[in-house]
């Protein structure tokens, strides 16, 4: 035990610094390399190097980290992997933001200086979340700390890119992609948003170049008229009567006087519009295919600043937005637009600097994913890997049933360059893990390499293995290749998990993680997504410093049930402050009660109390483990775990069992029982912090030290505990003693009986345990007699049942039952005058439709509060009224 008490009061500041800056040092995160420990692996998902730590990241690491800890204390041996992602979009916007203060642009300093800049902003801001993690309590192997633009990670992208291209599954193609003109780069379907946006649907008259039939133009409506410019086809569907006779006619393009033909698609729904659909397979993803069907030309109109160029004849040069407003124009003045709806479009915009995204034709690098998509539904459809929760599942199963090739170039300067090489003199690219010297084919040494980077998932996607040490065969790799399990959000199940299990099992023949838990989302305390702009947005690092690290870990664990959203409100991470302050004093109590303690004590010493808060710690331990291992249900339940935790600790440990023995830690009872009382108090607080841990592992540690009998230098260096008692039969019957007392404390709580005042009972026994637990439940329930009897009920008395037990409370001087059903009514008719101003307030439309959203529910939560006070006072009332007969 240290020389030195424990504070009086908890500073959490002092207490993280001290123990953050420890297992730092201590490398309480790296693993034994010669262990014979069952390996436990996970790899965090990697946040980007821009980033600062927010709620998600908070969230996803504090239950990582409970995990990472928890299975030490099992006895596994635990790699918890950290790593930071390059982030290429986002990092190159950030130091352009920088250049451009300069006066500069990456243009005017060039790639390689630009690059060199990158990397020095890399190593002068790049750690702020790595810190901020590690002030978060994260006990990743920091030894280890990956990027994903290192050496070693590096060499995995060009290996893994190498042998993809010449097992023929990366290839280079004319494709439409989606293009952002501001960061003028390739963006893969999922790094576009969409949002529904109030637009205008056109409708424009194409006429028939023969027009001597009934029909004489085609009329068909679209939400991007510059487009037309690019047109080059009208498909119609061949089962369409209307049209039938007019496919492979010819159309004059207005505004153009280009002749496109009419085709006929069976992809184009005859019911929807008019029945006839453009085709501009330049600047649309489903036109594209059309296209490829009847090999019709493609024709761009725009170029990658989103700019109309010479295609676009007399509108070149104009940007799209006013190519619209002069095409529309055009349109009118030759009689062409038929008219303008209302139309709710669905935009999309670059992920990172919110540009509408302009669909486009453009020569990229592609993966040939469905050889890829095929293994990776096999294993999970075989259990290999399983999704938790499982529901999950069907999102997995559904992007990668309807997948599509995987756009993997980018048009930027940060990233793994991709490592292909163009010969100027034959043409032939040269793909190569190390640079080549000439040119594969002739021997050139003319050849220029690929100035595109990879999509920064492409990196991300080796993460569990390249991490690891592949494509070496590294001891690490052998030990925890597959990693155990993959926490994180639902968001990146495409992006990242999905891509992540077809490279894990290409290139190492396994799957990348045995699970894959998707954590909850956090919103608001009212379910609202939480947004700068909507100012409901908690800073972690705020919570932190206000309530301490322990408080706000505990409220996430508490709160990340499974298949539904967090709400987080800050008053519930200062109520598990207050958890943490009673941790405190207990310990400081348990402290103040040491002198005599001995290390372990005789099982026949034990009293029932013992007995009984000895099973509960054996009970609770199980159901911890279970909660988080899965033994009883899914796994990761971690909410369960903290109320688990939170019932043992504050509820029986503190109000049950402290209370039961203050006797005996005085002496009272003599000082054999005091020895044991206090030997078994110490070793039940020993076993608690070992299981809260996990969840509140500064507070633990700080306590951990200060008891009796430690040795480790860190409570993380100890076991789970191993209570093997079966008090069974006594923690029952101790059960039934305090549901007896606390039927007793009801009553006096709800007849205003004074605390001080001892109260007789009676009571009609259904077994002995009551009588051979008479002390507890007459000192517990403070009563001034105890009498068992088989006789008549007592007149005036209140009354309840306690496991098959009847007990009367004779109210004889003891209250004014004539005033206290006064009382009553007073406070019920108070109470419904109340409910009844709420209830018309409710009632009125203007003001349930006026008022904010958070005052209205304010008033509704109101209202059920009045409605339960109400039935409480009206329940009391007749109690009251019984004890007259």
């Amino acid at each position: 035990m240290a020389e030195k008490e424990l504070e009086k009061v908890y500073d959490p500041k002092t207490v993280e610094e001290r123990w953050a800056a420890f297992w730092i040092d201590e490398k309480t995160g790296t693993p034994e390399p010669d262990s014979k420990k069952p390996p436990f692996s996970m790899v965090i998902p990697p946040p980007n190097i821009t980033g600062a730590l927010h709620l998600g990241h908070a969230l996803n690491s504090t239950l990582q980290d409970i995990l990472a800890r928890y299975k030490r204390l099992r006895g596994f041996n635990v790699l918890w992997l950290p790593g930071i992602d390059h982030a290429g979009i986002a990092t190159q916007n950030v130091v352009e933001r920088q250049i451009a203060e300069e006066g500069g642009s990456r243009h005017t300093i060039g790639r390689e200086e630009f690059v060199k800049r990158v990397w020095k902003w890399k190593e002068d801001s790049g750690g702020t979340i790595v810190n901020q993690l590690k002030r978060l309590g994260a006990t990743c192997d920091w030894t280890r700390l990956r990027f994903t633009m290192d050496d070693g990670l590096s060499k995995a992208v060009r290996e893994v890119f190498t042998r993809l291209y010449r097992d023929g599954l990366i290839y280079r193609g004319d494709y439409i992609i989606n293009w952002c003109p501001r960061c003028h780069t390739a963006l893969s379907d999922l790094e576009v948003q969409f949002a529904e946006t109030e637009g205008s649907l056109y409708y424009m008259e194409y006429p028939l170049k023969d027009r001597g039939g009934e029909i004489k133009s085609l009329t068909v409506a679209t939400t991007r008229p510059e487009t037309m410019l690019g047109d080059t086809a009208v498909a119609v569907n061949p089962g369409d009567e209307r049209y039938k006779g007019l496919i492979g006619k010819m159309l004059v393009l207005p505004l153009t006087g280009r002749e496109i033909p009419i085709v006929g698609d069976e992809s184009v729904a005859i019911e929807f519009g008019t029945g006839a659909v453009k085709i501009t397979p330049a600047h649309d993803f489903n036109d594209f295919e059309v296209s490829k069907r009847h090999n019709l030309p493609a024709l761009k109109v725009m170029d990658d600043n989103a700019v109309m160029n010479e295609n676009a004849g007399a509108f070149a040069g104009m940007d799209r937005s006013k190519a619209r407003v002069a095409v529309v124009d055009g349109l009118k003045k030759e009689g062409l637009l038929k008219k303008i709806e209302n139309y709710k479009i669905m935009l999309g915009e670059c992920y990172r600097c919110a540009t509408v995204v302009e669909p486009t034709l453009s020569r990229q690098w592609f993966v040939k994913v469905a050889p890829l998509a095929e293994g990776a539904i096999k294993a999970v459809e075989s259990g290999e890997t399983r999704f938790v929760p499982k529901g999950w599942e069907n999102t997995y199963f559904d992007w990668m049933r309807n997948i599509r090739d995987w756009c993997i170039s980018r048009q930027i300067w940060w990233g793994h360059r991709i490592p292909a090489w163009h010969c100027a003199d034959c043409g032939f690219v040269t793909v190569a893990t190390a640079d080549p010297t000439g040119c594969e084919k002739c021997k050139s040494a003319n050849i220029t390499q690929d100035s595109d980077v990879l999509d920064t998932w492409f990196s991300s996607a080796l993460w569990p293995f390249s991490t690891l040490g592949w494509p070496e065969e590294t001891k690490e790799l052998k030990l925890f290749y597959p990693t155990s399990v993959l926490s994180t959000s639902f968001d990146i199940i495409f992006f990242w998990v999905a891509r992540m299990m077809m490279m894990g099992l290409k290139f190492m023949g396994d799957v990348p993680f045995r699970d894959v838990y998707i954590h909850a989302l956090i919103r608001d305390a009212q379910g609202q997504k939480m947004s700068k702009s909507k100012g409901n947005v908690i800073d972690p690092l705020i919570m932190m410093e206000k309530y301490g690290t322990d408080a706000f870990r505990f409220t996430l664990a508490a709160l990340a049930a499974q298949g539904r959203d967090i709400k987080l409100a800050e008053e519930r991470i200062g109520g598990y402050r207050n958890f943490c302050n009673k941790i405190w004093n207990l310990a400081r109590f348990t402290l103040m009660n040491t002198e005599g303690a001995v290390s372990g004590f005789k099982e026949s010493d034990l009293n029932e109390a013992d007995k009984w808060i000895l099973e509960r710690l054996k009970t609770s331990r199980d159901e911890v483990a279970s909660a988080l291992d899965g033994e009883n249900g899914e796994p990761y339940r971690f909410d369960e775990a903290a109320r688990v935790l939170y019932r043992f600790i504050w509820n029986e440990l503190c109000d049950w069992y402290v209370e039961l023995i203050k006797k005996d830690l005085k002496g009272e009872r003599g000082e054999e029982r005091k020895k044991t009382a206090t030997s078994v108090l110490v070793s039940v607080l020993k076993d608690s912090l070992r299981m809260l841990h996990p969840l509140m592992p500064f507070i633990t540690e700080e306590i951990y030290g200060y008891l009796p009998g430690v040795a480790e230098a860190s409570i993380g260096k100890t076991l789970w505990p191993k209570v093997e008692y079966d008090f069974s039969k006594e923690a029952a019957e101790m059960d039934l003693a305090m549901d007896f007392i606390g039927k007793i404390r009801n009553i006096r709580t709800e007849l205003n009986v004074s605390p001080g005042a001892k109260v007789e009972c009676v009571y009609f026994a259904s077994g002995d345990a009551i009588k051979r637990l008479s002390g507890y439940v007459v000192e517990m329930a403070r009563l001034s007699s105890l009498t068992e009897s088989s006789g008549e009920r007592p007149k005036n008395s209140a009354y309840a049942v306690s496991g098959g037990n009847e007990i009367f409370i004779p109210l004889s001087g003891l209250i004014d039952v004539e005033a206290e059903e006064k009382r009553l009514k007073k406070e019920i008719d108070k109470a419904a005058i109340e409910k009844e101003g709420v209830e018309n307030k409710l009632s009125n439309e203007a003001f349930v439709g006026k008022a904010p959203k958070e005052v209205v529910a304010k008033e509704r939560e109101r209202l059920s509060g009045l409605i339960e006070k109400i039935q409480k006072l009206e329940a009391g009332l007749e109690r009251i009224r019984s004890f007259r007969c």
